[in-house]
């Protein structure tokens, strides 16, 4: 075997039937689609602070695998947050940017990151891609190299590289055969069961109706509206519009067929709110939201009732609605390990990162066995098995 591995600076360096028919799987978010979209609704450039470095692997003319990559000139849109470790390589007179980054870009949604072919074993790809990491930084630039959010397989293969492994707590929606709402709600304690009942009789109340619809039901239009509300609700969190741009919902998300769907909500019928989700098979990601006024559960109805209903609805066997929040375990979501990978290039900061990790690591498990126990469900023999 002929290895030769090469950076590339655009996902259109492949044509989309070769980088598609590398995928493993119908993950949306690896698609050649999406991730050139991304490039070219202005998203994932270099004036982003997204360089795209995507690593392919040959053996001759033959692609073998493709890791899509970036040069991060910060640590923005990554939702794994290392900026200690930014201001320790400072502190010590080092340049922690750029730093080579395996990631899909403002999506901290665990799934593949390694795009290879049939008869390769993805762990010797790994190896082979760590044992070229050192030569492949220096050319690059790069501080270090991270995986971010990788399906605990390829994280084992990683650790087994040399990579160090970071741990954190998101909280997913588990389909266990509910064969409607109620039959979830079922399994809930009296007390929890009638606060969520309350919640979602509210959005009637207030005279709010919402309706799910996937790509191929909505217009331009809507699209438009949604962008507005996704600038919205940044501009209140972070005092800017987003990272995504409104090319990229009309011109990426709005071509995602039924991978993409979005649940709007309207009063008198005009919208004041939506959710976006994509799906896969599998599992349903609930990404983006937004609205033009408050209203009393509004939140809660579109980004989770509606996305548990949807999953229900299709057979799918997980809701992942993003990360961080807490107030989503009284609804159901349980507390659901995270990983990421981590290697760097200075040898004394990388056993420190590996100090950190491991010490990490305890605290984080004993959060998520913790929070547990906040679980709504009741008291059954049964609730042994969750995740």
């Amino acid at each position: 075997m002929s290895l030769t591995i090469e950076v590339l600076g655009s996902v259109a360096e492949v044509s989309a039937t070769e980088w598609d028919a590398l995928c493993r799987s119908d993950y949306p978010f690896l698609r050649h689609s999406f991730l050139l979209g991304l490039e070219q609704a202005d998203c994932t450039t270099p004036a982003a602070g997204w360089t795209p470095a995507h690593l392919r692997l040959k053996d001759g003319q033959r692609t073998l695998a493709i890791l899509p990559s970036w040069l991060k000139s910060h640590s923005y849109g990554e939702y794994v947050f290392d900026w200690a470790w930014a201001d320790a390589w400072r502190r010590m007179g080092l340049e922690y940017y750029p730093k080579l980054v395996t990631a899909v870009p403002f999506t901290p949604a665990t799934g593949p990151r390694l795009l290879h072919a049939d008869d390769l074993d993805p762990a010797v790809i790994w190896a082979t891609l760590k044992q070229h990491m050192p030569e492949l930084a220096m050319s690059l630039g790069a501080s270090s190299w991270h995986v971010l959010f990788p399906q605990e397989k390829d994280a084992d293969a990683l650790a087994a590289a040399g990579l160090h492994t970071r741990h954190q707590v998101q909280f997913h929606w588990y389909n266990r055969g509910y064969s409607d709402f109620n039959d979830f709600l079922s399994t809930f304690s009296s007390r929890k069961r009638k606060s969520l009942r309350k919640e979602r009789r509210r959005i009637e109340e207030q005279g709010l109706s919402l309706s799910m619809r996937n790509g191929t039901e909505l217009s331009e239009e809507d699209w438009s509206v949604f962008h507005r509300f996704y600038q919205m609700t940044y501009a209140k969190r972070s005092g800017h519009g987003g990272y995504l741009t409104r090319e990229f919902f009309l011109d990426v998300a709005a071509n995602m067929g039924e991978q993409v769907l979005m649940a709007l909500a309207e009063k008198d019928g005009s919208p004041v709110a939506g959710a976006l989700y994509f799906c896969d098979g599998e599992t349903l990601y609930g990404r983006y939201w937004g609205c033009s006024r408050e209203y009393d559960c509004l939140h809660f109805e579109t980004c989770y009732y509606q996305g548990i209903d949807y999953c229900i609805r299709h057979g799918l066997k997980r809701f992942d609605p993003g990360a961080q929040g807490e107030h989503k375990i009284q609804r159901g979501f349980e507390p659901t390990t995270t990983l990421s990978c981590h290697w760097v290039a200075q040898a004394e900061l990388d056993d420190a990162v590996g100090s950190f990790t491991r010490e990490e690591q305890v605290h984080v498990e004993g959060y998520r066995k913790d929070a547990m126990g906040l679980l709504p469900f009741k008291e059954t023999p049964d609730n042994e098995t969750l995740t």
